[in-house]
């Protein structure tokens, strides 16, 4: 009884309502198909591997048909070596020691007097060919490319970019053939000898030179092809042959790098391509698109190098997102690496523009071009466009965007004061997501500008009424209310921005803060010391302030209580004392380590100061310059350095100012580390 056909079985599997059904056609199927393998019936042996193939697309295990294509391959019928070989393709691979029994049959039939024989052969081979293989076969694919036949030509040098992959070292077998293969009219073996050239070129450094000399034939190619008219045979989208031109102008990259001679011969060719190729195609933009990256490795001279980034310029405008997306990569590339960027600058426009694209890839890569292309002529405009965009930004990104806002602002800053309003801008826009170095670094930065104190802390504190969420804010402001609280009672510095402030209010803005279930832990802790300091600054709430500071001795968080106990000492056996313990920070000599490049690179420049900043930090701080121990004591920031040393045996009287914890008498908590009154920063 003859099996059933192939159409058969595909009407019956495609009628199955279920996969169960499925299923059991499919294994009856089978075992009538082992049935008949075993049976040695050679009659129908075509049709079961032919059925047994449909099977395996359907994902059902298909591998007791394997050597039953090696069968069907060495049938002298070519139905049967069709079939055969598709099922060797399919059901083998260079893995399977099965592939080493098809080899003598691979080699007589490369050698067969019919073309579709020797190219079901070259096909298999270069889809299966293992290093084995590759080394007994080798020969015979090298007869075959100096082939007549463009048929079996086209599939030989295809199967010897295979070998060649395989075994590197059999190259110099396909070298004298490959040159001639560019001398061929059909395009199928043009396209096919172009991708083995510069496979070989590739892999083989050493064969660049001699594939040099092949240049002006390339551009002669490349030229015919762009000045050719319609070309029904190899026309795609009103374009001659565009994968031909592809292949070619991937070769010449290749070829013309670091080769000046080879470079001029086809700058001209080059912008041919450049000008004369649609845009509005896409098969057109690829071409573009190698053209440009061709002008961009080969380091072309200016004119080109303008051509291509206006090339790119336009697929910014391009509707089609992936054309946008590798655009917008091509020019980020470009800033980075070559000195192109003022060609790039006058995109500037649209690159801002895609910063607004549905599309999350192309804005992040719009992103990171757009502060490449910052710089100290346009670093305001950039900046200001910038935090529109922080503004609404994904979570995922806003991170990255105010790491970067901060750098671009740390290194291009015009102003001190331009510098302070931006990193106050993004602070207030960014919340959460600024780093605790950021934060730190811009508090180095406002405690080396005396003369924008008064600004500065007013500003701080209308944005705190306005935001009591964003913990990296209120740690600067509250840092910068305890430092110079004292500006908040005097006249506003920006009569734009007025502000009222009076220090029962502070006080009430920080008492809210306290007790904010929003606040952090590190937060909380700096209020507390911020409310301290306003003990000095705030002279007619001392003793709510000594109320508020005594009201977390029990508190759960062991810090905070530890602080709370410690500055309630200062005021019951250190009271004279105190306004020398909370006394204005001098100016800080920190390095702005934190401080970065618009690319992410770390910057170790130190923050200057600014002018008149030394005598002021020596009018403000006279006693900073006393005793050895006292800077220690001081040191607002004292984690940001090194550890202090261990203070030295001291005389009494200076034995009991330093003793904050009344060591010398009830013990109120375990001793502090060096710089404990306003150690704010938490490790």
């Amino acid at each position: 009884m003859a099996p059933q056909k192939l159409r058969d079985l595909i009407r019956s599997i495609r009628a199955c309502k279920t996969a169960a059904e499925e299923r059991d056609v499919v294994n009856k199927e089978c075992a009538l198909i082992r049935t008949s393998f075993r049976a040695e019936d050679n009659e129908y042996r075509c049709r079961n591997v032919a059925k047994l193939l449909y099977i395996h697309m359907l994902g059902y295990p298909a591998h007791f048909g394997q050597l039953e294509c090696l069968k069907l391959v060495a049938s002298p019928r070519f139905s049967d070596k069709r079939i055969g070989y598709l099922g060797t393709m399919m059901l083998l691979d260079e893995l399977k020691d099965v592939t080493m029994l098809v080899t003598n049959s691979l080699k007589n039939d490369l050698n067969h007097q019919v073309q579709y024989v020797a190219g079901l052969a070259l096909s298999c081979l270069g889809s299966i060919c293992s290093a084995e293989m590759a080394q007994d076969l080798a020969p015979e694919v090298a007869k075959l490319l100096k082939s007549t036949n463009s048929y079996v030509r086209k599939k030989a040098v295809l199967c010897a970019l295979r070998i060649v992959r395989k075994v590197p070292e059999l190259i110099e077998t396909f070298l004298p053939a490959t040159r001639a293969l560019l001398g061929e009219r059909n395009h199928g073996v043009l396209i096919t000898g172009v991708t083995l050239i510069s496979e070989i070129v590739v892999m083989t450094p050493e064969n660049l030179a001699p594939f040099r000399k092949l240049v002006p034939s390339l551009v002669r190619i490349l030229k015919n092809l762009i000045i050719s008219g319609y070309s029904p045979e190899h026309d795609v989208g009103g374009v001659t042959d565009p994968f031909l031109q592809v292949a070619i102008l991937r070769l010449l990259r290749l070829l013309g790098k670091g080769d000046a001679e080879s470079l001029e011969a086809m700058s001209d060719t080059l912008a041919q391509v450049a000008t004369n190729t649609d845009s509005n195609k896409n098969v057109g933009n690829a071409i573009l698109y190698e053209t440009v990256q061709c002008i961009l490795n080969l380091n072309a001279e200016t004119g080109l190098r303008v051509m291509a980034v206006n090339i790119l310029g336009k697929f910014l405008s391009n509707s089609d997102r992936n054309i946008r997306f590798v655009a917008l990569t091509t020019l980020l590339h470009m800033v980075q690496t070559s000195e192109s960027s003022e060609a790039v600058q006058r995109h500037r426009a649209t690159v801002l523009e895609c910063l607004k694209d549905p599309d999350s890839s192309i804005r992040k890569r719009a992103l990171s071009l757009a502060f490449a292309l910052i710089t100290e002529v346009n670093v305001k405009s950039m900046v200001k466009e910038l935090l529109i965009f922080l503004e609404t930004a994904d979570p995922e990104v806003k991170a990255t965007t105010t790491r970067e806002l901060v750098a671009a602002a740390d290194k291009y800053a015009p102003t001190r004061r331009w510098h302070l309003d931006t990193l106050l801008q993004v602070f207030t826009l960014a919340g959460n997501y600024v780093s605790f170095e950021d934060t730190r670094s811009s508090i180095v930065l406002i405690s080396n500008s005396p003369e924008l104190y008064a600004y500065m802390v007013q500003q701080l504190y209308v944005a705190l009424k306005n935001d009591h969420a964003s913990q990296p804010l209120v740690q600067l402001a509250t840092w910068c209310i305890g430092e110079y609280g004292q500006y908040l009672l005097a006249a506003p510095a920006d009569p734009d921005h007025p502000h009222q402030a009076t220090s029962a209010s502070v006080l009430d803005l920080l008492r809210t803060i306290l007790d904010s279930t929003l606040s952090s832990l590190a937060t909380r802790d700096m209020t507390l010391t911020a409310v301290m300091k306003l003990s000095t600054r705030f002279p007619d709430q001392i003793d709510r302030i000594r109320t508020m500071v005594g009201q977390y001795n029990n508190n759960v968080d062991v810090e905070l209580q530890q602080r709370s106990s410690e500055y309630t000492s200062i005021f019951n056996l250190y009271n004279s004392l105190r306004p020398a313990l909370l006394e204005q920070m001098p100016i800080s000599e920190l390095k702005a380590s934190t401080a970065r490049g618009p690319t992410g690179s770390v910057s170790s420049a130190p923050i200057t100061p600014a002018p008149g900043a030394a005598a002021a930090a020596t009018a403000a701080a006279p006693a900073a310059s006393t005793k050895a121990a006292e800077p220690s004591l001081l040191d607002l920031l004292s984690d940001m350095g090194p550890p202090a040393p261990a203070p030295v045996a001291a005389p009494a009287a200076a034995g009991n100012m330093l003793d904050l914890l009344g060591l010398g008498g009830p013990s109120l908590a375990p001793a502090p580390a060096p710089g404990l009154v306003w150690a704010w920063v938490p490790e």
